[in-house]
């Protein structure tokens, strides 16, 4: 306790007890606000990153559309003559 003060002692104390909570406290909050800003921050690239798959137009989308194009009974016919 501090020295004597026209201040009543219990509310010195209280205001001490205070303070040294928010001391202890602070690491635990800054570590919460680290870890929501990291999840919000990964969270925002994993869209990003989907989005950009989405609406990309890579080499991959007109191959499949190829594939998925072919007339497949046609193919079967024509790999059946083959392969006789």
């Amino acid at each position: 306790m501090a020295f004597p003060t026209a201040v009543n002692s219990q509310i010195t104390d209280s205001v001490s007890q205070v303070n040294t909570n928010v001391l202890g406290d602070s690491p635990a909050v800054a570590t919460g606000n680290f870890m929501l800003a990291t999840s919000q921050a990964l969270a925002n690239a994993a869209h990003q990153a989907t989005l950009s798959q989405r609406f990309s137009k890579t080499p991959v989308a007109p191959g499949v559309n190829m594939l998925y194009g072919i007339d497949t009974a046609t193919t079967a016919v024509g790999t059946s003559r083959i392969f006789r």
